[in-house]
Parts: C-alpha cells; structure tokens; sequence
C-alpha cells in the first residue's frame, strides 16, 4: 500500500512509541517486584522491634497530598516526530506496527464491510424473478403482438398489437386532415427531389436519395428528435440539412422556398411538429427517432449481398420501418419500464421502507442502485430474445429479418447498459468506499471519544503541561 508523507510520519511515531513501551517491564512484573521488596522490608522491621506502620497523617498534611497533583509533560507531535526520526532510519509500513494476525484480522474486516455492502445492493430471488417475468413478457409481446411489418395489398401489416396503433393514427389523422395539415406546415427542408417535374432545379447541392420515398430518411428535418433542433434552425434559417445515402451531411440554402421562412421561434416549432403530423401517417412517413444518423455507417458487409449498414437501415425504412411502428415497438419497454419500477416500489415497501424512500424514479442512481440493475437486467433479457428473433426470422426465409428488430428495445438497452457500466466502474467503487470509511470513521469516533474521556478523568489526578 502507498503511504502519502502524514501517513508515514505517524507511523514513525506509533513505531516510536511501541518500541519504548517493549523496553519497559510490564507493570505486572514491576507490581510483583515492588511487593517483594515491601515484604522483606516490612519482615526485617518487624524483627527488629521497629514500628513501620508510621505515623498517622495529620489534616495538614491531607490536605497537601489532595491539594497536591503529579504533573507530566506533554511533547508536541513535532518533538514525537524528530525523536523518531532520529532513532528510526528505515522505511515502516503497517507491518512494523502490527501483528500478522492484527493485519489478517484488520483485512477480514474490510471485506466482511465490502460484502455487507455488496449483499445490500445484490439481486436476491424475488428480484431476479421480477427482472425475468418482465423481461420475457415484453419479449413475448414483441414477439406475438409486435410482429414484423410486411407490405402487402392492403397496406402495411405487423402484429395485431401494431394494426391496432396504426388503425388509431388512421382515426386520429384521416387523408383529409393531411392535406389541412400539409398547407398549414409549408417547411423550408420538405424538398422531395433535387430538380422538380418541370426540370427545375430544387436543390443548389445533390443529395443523393432525395427521392419521395427516401427523403424524410435523409433530411434531419423529418427526423422526430432531431427535427426538433435541426428542422427548427433550417425553417428560421432558410435551408435543409441532409445526410444523404453516402453518409455526405450537406446544409444549403432553398432560395426556391424562401417564402416557408419563419422569424419566429415559437412559430418555427410549432410549423415543424405540425409538419411531423402532416407526415406521420402517409405510405412513406416519419422515420424512427435518430435513424437518419445511420446514414453515416458506411460500413459492414452483411447479408448475401454484403450491404452496409446504412443500406440495410435505408432498406428498413422502405420497407415500412416508420414512427408509427417505433411506437408499437415501444410498448414492451414501457411493460418492462413500469412492471420492474412498480414490483421494486412494492418489494421495499413491504421490507419496512417507507413510500418516500420506495418511490421507483430517480436521477441519482446511488439513491436505488439495485432498482437499475434490475432494468438494466430486464432490458438485457429482452434485447437477447430480440436478437433470437431476429436469427429465426432469418432462418425461416423472411425477406428482411432485419425488420424483426426492436428498434426501442435495443435503445434501452443500451442507455441502461451505459448507465450499468458507469455504476459498476466509477459510482459502485467510490459508494462502497464510503460505506466501509463511513463505519471505521464511527469507529474512530468512538476511540476518540473514549480518549476525551480518560482525559477529563486524568485532570483530577495530573496536571498535563506542555
């Protein structure tokens, strides 16, 4: 163990003091030789006719033995620390101070702290069973309700749980409602082509897959997340942000749109996600959340055709992988979400935690600590299942497997693996730290305090002088 220089100062006047303490008898021995003598002295006396009881004390002189204190002088660490050095050349550790089994006593301390702290924030069985049943439900929903979006003559069909959510878009924004919409949310980044059919240039740069089926996939406008940054700045600012099919990010400005233009920020906002809902419900609408930045993974060889990431992401959203799907896809995380925060919140309350302390939402991840390794565990779950779906949906000839992925799941799954990691390399190791300082700072309190008070006895008997 590295000592810093107090560290090893005080052990030099530890050492210091064990050494003169080994030197002297032990008071025992002294005890016994002092009654020796007294014996011997008081048989010769007695021999010799001689009264050694002596005579009795007067009240002057009790009162001079009360009145009258020992004094002991007090040296200053300093004084301790030269004398030490002086007599003390080599380099101490803790092993000149203690015994080999004060030291193996002092490490199975530590640990015994280390696992009290460890059995707190542990799984135990009814969590692993929380974590298990929630994870596999949300995988067997995804699975059976979510399904896999295939177009067909009737539109675009997945599970039922997915019909279902795209029949309520279809209520909640009929055709007509689009087109009032579209009118309404005229944007400076809604460019489909870069030259219109009149031949007309649109676009000042080429971007490569602004077509009516892939641009809301390469504008960032489009993007639910992003749009609300980058779709705000182009209609203030009269320009389209892209990245197109080679991954090439492009910001150019639409002279031929300069009319969409707005000063405002508060109306810039509200024309982007009145936008949003003017394309969210069309054959080719909004693109999951942060899917057009996989434009910019030009690379991989996957599949027999050896596509690149990107391609196989631009194939997806193609092939139907929209919003509205996120958001069927969405629901097993929810499940996952509330079934773990909720068992945990009754679990601790049940084991004599009050409601404050049972509440399952936190920012501070040392505050319930094991409630995020249970979802981190309970994401991990599902994600596994996913991925096994993914691999049967291969097997099985779908045409994309790719479009069995759980898109949402796969996004929790990493913030909660991120979130794991962070805790089990830097927040678990500085709170478990704490923790067993915490109980031997107790402890020296206590040392401490049992020193105060042997002092405050010796005050009647010495006087302490420096």
């Amino acid at each position: 163990m590295d000592l810093n220089q107090n560290e090893k100062d005080l052990l030099r006047v530890i050492k210091l003091g064990i050494d003169k303490a080994n030197s002297i008898l032990s008071l025992s021995d002294s005890n016994e030789e002092l009654n020796t003598r007294i014996a011997e002295s008081e048989y010769l006396l007695a021999s010799l006719d001689i009264d050694y009881k002596g005579k009795p004390e007067t009240p002057e002189t009790m009162i001079d033995s009360v009145s009258s204190k020992k004094r002991i002088a007090v040296r200053s660490f300093e004084e301790l620390l030269t004398e030490a050095n002086t007599n003390i050349t080599e380099d101490i550790d803790f092993t000149d101070i203690f015994t080999p089994d004060e030291i193996k006593d002092n490490a199975d301390t530590i640990q015994r702290l280390n696992e009290e702290f460890n059995s707190i924030h542990r799984l135990d069985n009814t969590d692993w069973a929380i974590c298990s049943v929630t994870g596999l439900i949300a995988a067997a929903i995804d699975i059976i309700l979510v399904g896999i979006p295939q177009k067909t003559s009737d539109g675009l069909h997945a599970g039922t749980m997915s019909d279902w959510i795209r029949d309520r878009f279809d209520d909640a924004i009929p055709p007509d409602k689009i087109k009032d919409l579209e009118s309404a949310a005229t944007v400076t980044y809604d460019a489909s082509m870069n030259v219109d059919n009149r031949g007309n240039t649109v676009t000042n740069v080429y971007v490569d897959g602004l077509t009516p089926y892939l641009h809301r996939l390469v504008s960032l406008g489009h993007d639910p997340f992003l749009g609300l940054i980058f779709g705000v700045l182009d209609v203030m600012t009269g320009t389209m942000t892209t990245i197109d099919r080679n991954g090439k990010i492009v910001r150019q400005f639409m002279p031929n749109y300069s009319d969409r233009i707005e000063n405002s920020f508060i109306e810039a906002i509200y024309k982007v996600i009145t936008h949003f809902k003017s394309d969210v419900n069309t054959s080719m609408g909004l693109p999951v959340p942060l899917m057009a930045l996989f434009n910019l993974f030009q690379f991989g060889k996957i599949g027999e055709q050896e596509q690149t990431i990107a391609e196989i992401v631009q194939g997806m959203y193609f092939d139907g992988f929209d919003f509205i799907h996120f958001c069927s896809m969405s629901i097993p995380v929810i499940i996952i979400e509330l079934g773990v925060r909720i068992s945990y919140a009754v679990k601790r309350i049940k084991e004599g935690y009050s409601i404050k302390d049972s509440i399952p939402v936190t920012i501070n991840r040392e505050k319930r600590p094991k409630l995020g390794t249970m979802l981190f565990t309970a994401h991990t779950i599902a994600s596994a299942v996913n991925a096994g779906k993914v691999v049967v949906a291969t097997n099985i000839g779908v045409e994309n497997p790719f479009m069995a992925i759980n898109y949402s799941q796969w996004l929790a799954f990493v913030k909660t693996s991120l979130q794991q990691l962070k805790w089990v390399l830097h927040e678990k190791p500085e709170m478990q730290h704490r923790y067993v300082m915490g109980i031997i700072e107790n402890e020296w309190n206590e040392i401490y305090s049992g020193i105060d008070s042997l002092w405050e006895s010796l005050r009647d008997e010495y006087v302490f002088e420096k």
